[in-house]
């Protein structure tokens, strides 16, 4: 069968969503982060800590629904630390997502050699049930439609409701919105909270969806999704469509692994990140970060 075929086959694009979804929830919740003007670097951890707590909450349960509330709420907790960090004690934000990033993959492989006694995976967790992974179960999963929910919750947000516009404020001219009587700090700590419970979904999606923990399964799509909302410009939609388009991306370097091609391995590998750093660099010409993206704010300015 040829790429173009694979490409129109129902299968490719069930897995095409399946590879998005991570993508997608991680490039969301950046997005809420960076816009209210702090730098995001720790979706990679997010993503992981999330698959790791949601394998926990659906093993010790037996319910799926508990692993996904647990990846939700490891997500807020995580981001409740790295706001405790970059916010109240001033550290770099660029570091502390590159630490926070470290911590989680450190912590997530002592503990699953401490519950699950391996230091590659965790058993097959049934609580997560079985799929045949066609378009049609695809679309049935709650983790699926609920990715589509938030999406169409976060674009409103962010453009119609009054905690969008205070976190684009707050990114752009953090003096003026703290004229006005909002506190930068809190909506910026509101924004991290919110991406990590956007994100920290997208991890639980990753466990979900492999029916199992596996050491360091978020193999560099938080970073990918980075690069996504980037080229997005640091706005929901548009940088959900550049996820996707990783997604996809992601789903025709595996189509072409699996079936053979006359292009060398390697070179299918990268293909992901090659993308990425195009992205970046299209998007590094054309679009505007948020003013005070990266700049501390004290209570006292």
């Amino acid at each position: 069968m040829r790429l173009p075929e694979l490409v129109a086959a129902a299968p490719f694009v069930a897995a095409s969503l399946r590879f998005s979804v991570p993508y997608v929830l991680a490039a969301l919740g950046g997005t809420f982060s960076e816009r209210a003007g702090v730098v995001n670097l720790a979706l990679e951890g997010l993503l992981l800590g999330g698959a790791f707590a949601a394998t926990l909450g659906a093993w010790f349960a037996d319910r799926a629904w508990a692993g996904v509330l647990a990846g939700g709420l490891s997500g807020m907790l995580l981001m409740a630390l790295y706001a405790l960090f970059v916010l109240r004690l001033g550290a770099d934000q660029i570091v502390t997502g590159v630490a926070l990033n470290l911590f989680v993959d450190g912590l997530s492989r002592f503990f699953l050699k401490s519950v699950f006694d391996s230091s590659a995976n965790s058993p097959r967790i049934d609580a997560w049930g079985t799929t045949t992974g066609s378009l049609a179960d695809t679309v049935k999963e709650p983790l699926v439609l609920g990715t589509i929910v938030l999406v169409a919750l976060g674009v409103v947000v962010m453009n119609r409701m009054r905690f969008g516009l205070r976190i684009r404020a707050v990114g752009d001219v953090p003096a003026a919105a703290a004229s006005l009587g909002v506190s930068p700090l809190r909506v910026r700590a509101g924004a991290l909270l919110v991406c990590g419970v956007v994100v920290g979904l997208g991890g639980a999606w990753l466990a979900a969806d492999q029916r199992q923990f596996v050491a360091g399964m978020s193999r560099g799509r938080g970073y990918i999704a980075l690069a996504a909302m980037i080229f997005g410009g640091w706005r929901p939609l548009w940088g959900v469509a550049a996820a996707l388009f990783f997604g996809v991306a992601a789903t025709v370097q595996n189509t072409m692994q699996a079936h053979g091609t006359v292009v060398p391995d390697w070179a299918v590998q990268m293909m992901p990140y090659v993308l990425t750093l195009i992205a970046l660099l299209v998007a590094g010409r054309r679009n505007r970060a948020p003013t005070a993206l990266g700049r501390p704010w004290s209570s006292g300015q």
